[in-house]
């Protein structure tokens, strides 16, 4: 199946479901209803909401094409919605220690794809149950379950970028399409998470974060952060703290 088809068939399977709970519905109300003038106009009633359902489910799965940008600086969103959150944090698993992360607010009106913020393979994949916490709070991250994907960047040599998919409180179920030892162009789909969540990026430190809270971004397109140059080496970027320091 082609990827920008398997946001399709996962709103085809959610409509498909919703119309199977409908017929139950109609199959019971028609039983109590039984001989009941009421019940065309329940009947009504009901399969405008299926109809209605049905639209904001095939808007809600949309997956338009991202336009990557070719600069091989580049790091592009993972997600789109806005930005609330651009911080350092530790992240022990792949990222092994503390690093950059931004951090991505998914409102049931942006798209829920997500996208591969670099060229490279996927060397890590780990699942974690948890909570359904608000999405709209940044350390749901810690404890909703989740799904976290490290990337071995194929554009910088020894180069972990990882993404975590979140879910919230609406969002109950996470779909994963990348498998370990895949290898994964920049902007090429990853995942959906289904109905409001959060995308966390983690990034080395010599990453220039180039988005702030309140910024908007576009999964695959927007860039989000380039690789800090100094010679043939990497430069970390100073933090807010270490910037404030005397020279």
């Amino acid at each position: 199946m082609n990827e920008n088809s398997r946001a399709f068939a996962a709103a085809r399977r959610v409509i498909g479901g919703a119309l199977g709970w409908l017929l139950i519905w109609l199959a019971g109300g028609a039983l109590a209803l039984w001989l009941k003038a009421s019940f065309g106009a329940v009947a009504l009633a009901v399969a405008g909401g299926w109809v209605l359902f049905s639209v904001f489910t095939l808007y809600f799965f949309r997956d338009p094409e991202p336009r990557t940008p070719a600069s091989l600086e580049a790091i592009v969103a993972p997600g789109h919605g806005l930005v609330d959150c651009v911080d350092e944090a530790v992240e022990p698993e792949f990222m092994e220690g503390v690093c950059r992360r931004i951090s991505i607010f998914l409102s049931v009106f942006d798209v829920h794809v997500q996208n591969a913020p670099v060229a490279g393979k996927v060397a890590f994949l780990r699942h974690q149950a948890g909570q359904f916490l608000s999405a709209l709070k940044t350390e749901s991250a810690g404890c909703n379950e989740n799904v976290l994907i490290g990337i071995e960047s194929g554009e910088r040599p020894g180069e972990r970028i990882a993404v975590r998919q979140i879910a919230g409180l609406i969002a109950r179920r996470i779909v994963t399409w990348a498998n370990v030892g895949d290898t994964v162009s920049r902007g090429q789909r990853l995942g959906l998470i289904q109905y409001g969540s959060r995308c966390d990026l983690y990034l080395p430190l010599s990453a220039q974060i180039t988005v702030g809270p309140g910024d908007r971004v576009v999964g695959g397109e927007t860039v989000v952060a380039k690789r800090a140059l100094w010679g043939d080496r990497l430069e970390r970027t100073p933090t807010v703290a270490e910037s404030s320091l005397p020279v």
